[in-house]
């Protein structure tokens, strides 16, 4: 388990503007999930690797045949990183995503006994898992509080006032900072999703926003 992230104490009013957030994000939705497919700490990391400069949608489309004859490392190295090929050929960046994938099969049946080690360290030594994928995985399976950033989540943490980070680990060690602690599991996945379906890139959907009142954005996209 990681260590806490250390808290930054921030004025009353800007705690409980923030905490008033993360409530309505928790009343539209109190459980969130990615949107991959998966059955299997083992599909989920494939699926989160593959991922990578991809739509969720094309990764689905993808691993529905793919994980229907490989869900499992022994599966997938049988299969062979041609025979992968054929079934992500659809997905960017394919061919080193197929290399990776079959390195990672073997590593995980020499070294971890066929299984996903869910734990940070060992996950980031995988072919094809960084920090990104690693904290996607283990925030996913309630293991440890990650705030992955993608360009979504980077996004809404700047218009809602969450961050300034110029980086996306800044942005992370910023938002894991001030994100009340009941709410750090689910973060992740309640800003990916604001920005996928609200808070989109070229005009934000502030009409139909939960926390429109909170964001001190709004007068850049509402006249």
């Amino acid at each position: 388990m990681a260590k806490p992230a250390p808290r930054k104490k921030l004025k009353p009013a800007e705690a409980a503007r923030i905490a008033e957030l993360f409530e309505r994000f928790e009343s539209q939705e109190s459980d969130p999930r990615t949107e991959l497919d998966y059955a299997s700490p083992y599909e989920l990391v494939v699926a989160v690797a593959l991922s990578a400069q991809a739509t969720d949608v094309s990764v689905n489309k993808a691993t529905a045949r793919l994980f229907a004859v490989a869900d499992t490392p022994h599966k997938m190295l049988a299969l062979g990183e041609d025979g992968l090929k054929s079934f992500i050929s659809s997905i960017g960046l394919y061919n080193m995503k197929a290399k990776n994938v079959i390195r990672m099969a073997e590593i995980l049946i020499e070294s971890h006994g066929g299984e996903v080690p869910l734990v940070r360290e060992q996950l980031q030594a995988l072919p094809g898992v960084g920090r990104k994928t690693a904290s996607v995985v283990l925030n996913e399976l309630r293991i440890e509080p990650a705030i992955a950033v993608d360009t979504h989540v980077f996004r809404v943490s700047h218009r809602l006032g969450l961050s300034t980070g110029k980086t996306p680990d800044k942005v992370e060690a910023e938002l894991m900072a001030i994100v009340p602690e009941p709410a750090l599991t689910r973060a992740h996945h309640w800003l990916i999703l604001h920005g996928r379906y609200v808070c989109v890139a070229r005009r934000p959907r502030c009409e139909r926003c939960p926390v429109a009142d909170l964001c001190p954005s709004k007068h850049l996209f509402v006249t």
